[in-house]
């Protein structure tokens, strides 16, 4: 069955939480029951509103198999470049090896070079070696170190 790429939309929301909640991390940090707390409903809204967000869904059939969000920023340095941070990348397990986590990375940069960014960046957690490999595999480099504070 074809995988279409598309931007989400709210319905997808439900499918969204389940994706991020169903792995380690995401586990202890999200909440996947029905109904979902209004948190996520404002937090969809405020992206779906926002033209320099995109939230990404892998649909295959009625499946939705991965997620990502794009966040387009403006910015000063590199004279006045455009990049685009992409934030939580989550393929199902049963789409993983499949091609689907490339195909999505493809769609991403193609998205930035289309709203002319002139850098891609993403974060990843320490612990996610198989993200580092893939992350590798695409070209990406592990030039800064990050820090998180959280509030």
């Amino acid at each position: 069955m074809e995988v279409v790429l598309r931007q989400a939309c709210k319905e997808d929301l439900p499918a969204i939480v389940a994706l991020l909640a169903d792995d380690g991390l995401g586990n202890g940090r999200e909440d996947a029951r029905m109904p979902l707390d209004e948190a996520y409903v404002s937090a969809f809204e405020a992206l779906d509103g926002d033209p320099n967000q995109f939230l990404v869904v892998a649909q295959e059939g009625e499946v939705i198999a991965a997620t990502m969000q794009l966040t387009f920023i403006a910015g000063v340095s590199r004279k006045g470049a455009w990049r685009c941070q992409i934030e939580a990348v989550r393929v199902a397990a049963s789409h993983r090896g499949s091609g689907l986590g490339q195909r999505m990375f493809e769609f991403a940069i193609q998205e930035s070079r289309s709203r002319g960014c002139s850098l891609v960046q993403l974060t990843t957690d320490k612990t996610r070696e198989d993200a580092h490999r893939f992350y590798d595999r695409l070209g990406f480099v592990a030039s800064h170190i990050g820090y998180k504070l959280k509030l």
